[in-house]
């Protein structure tokens, strides 16, 4: 397997490029494992060598860490020895990312001439979105973790809590299993709120007869997952199981088309086609998925706007989340974690029910 130095390289003749410049934190610890994060160093990668700069802060955690190939720079002046970096490793036409402050792009516009440098956004993403068999069982684990939790959880539900008492109870039950922290801010919106496609947690009592959706993610090992569950807390209107039926119909048949070669546009299309035929295709009002990994967002992204060229790997990890969203009724969205391996998937968080879960207490 071609190392990830070797995936960069690889890029670089049909991006007319000779080296890159990375200041993405995620994609810093993607090729380094360096953790500190966007504005706590850059990463070189020339066809002849490769540099993590960063500062004194990092250097006892790294000196003997990174990768084979990569050498350890330490400097408050990222940049300017970034660029010393890319006289040394012969870089005569850099690529650099688009989160590169306008300050720092001086820097090495000063360096190169302007027609000696290249703007390449998402280059790392895009490998990023086939995960290596390493990565998958860190993924896998982060969904095991969640799924457990949340099933812990279920059985403590109940009317009268607050949407803010269910996040925390979920974050502390998570967290008590080995997760290392939330990828977002969980997710509860109760009733009305459910409506919301990203609602936070509020004070606001869970009643009888409400939806409630619960978006929850956690990152174990450096890599998270991403669920959507929407329950019901006893008896709920006509409307909204039609609209909790019709969601888990789209989510099922999604997660059965799903397979390496097709575009991603076209599994977005068996989601919202049946939404649509439902009468809810305005109320579906967001993609039908995208990536998870070192983020909680990668690429690629399962939509109508998708182009031609994103075309499923085997290897990715894809969310698949289809909602529908009733202004003054609520909200459903369910979603699962779903490896595509080969001519199938692998559904990661089929640990919890995607039937509806009725809260009677």
């Amino acid at each position: 397997m071609a190392s990830r130095l070797d995936l960069v390289r690889q890029t670089f003749d049909k991006l007319a490029i000779d080296g890159l410049l990375i200041t993405d934190g995620v994609n810093m610890k993607y090729l380094t494992g360096f953790d500190g994060g966007t504005g706590d160093g850059v990463v070189l990668v020339g066809k002849n060598g490769a540099a993590l700069i960063t500062d004194g802060r990092y250097e006892e955690a790294y000196r003997n860490a990174l990768p084979e190939g990569i050498e350890l720079l330490i400097t408050r002046d990222y940049f300017g020895v970034a660029m010393m970096a890319a006289k040394r490793y012969k870089i005569a036409r850099l690529g650099f990312e688009d989160t590169i402050t306008y300050r720092d792009f001086d820097v090495i516009d000063e360096t190169f001439d302007g027609e000696d440098i290249a703007p390449v956004p998402a280059l790392l993403e895009m490998i990023r979105e086939v995960k290596e068999p390493d990565e998958l069982v860190k993924l896998r684990k982060a969904a095991d973790v969640s799924v457990a939790a949340f099933n812990e959880l279920l059985p403590q539900l109940h009317v009268g809590m607050t949407e803010r008492e269910v996040a925390n109870l979920l974050d502390q039950i998570i967290k008590s299993k080995g997760a290392e922290k939330p990828s977002f801010d969980t997710i509860v919106a109760s009733g009305f709120r459910s409506a919301l496609p990203h609602g936070t947690s509020t004070e606001k009592v869970i009643e009888a007869g409400e939806l409630v959706t619960i978006d929850f993610g956690y990152y174990v090992d450096g890599y998270t997952s991403d669920i959507t569950r929407t329950l019901a807390f006893g008896e709920i209107a006509p409307e909204a199981k039609k609209i909790y039926e019709v969601t888990k119909q789209a989510l099922d048949a999604t997660i059965l088309a799903t397979k390496a070669g097709m575009l991603a546009k076209d599994l977005d299309a068996v989601a919202r086609d049946i939404i649509t035929a439902a009468g809810y295709g305005k109320e579906f009002n967001h993609s039908t998925g995208h990536g998870i990994g070192l983020d909680i967002h990668e690429g690629p992204v399962i939509s109508a706007r998708a182009s031609e060229a994103d075309v499923l790997a085997e290897g990715m990890l894809l969310t698949i989340e289809p909602g529908i969203y009733v202004a003054g009724l609520g909200g459903v969205r369910i979603e699962d974690d779903i490896i595509l391996t080969g001519s199938t998937s692998e559904n990661l968080t089929s640990g919890i029910s995607t039937d509806l879960i009725v809260i009677e207490k």
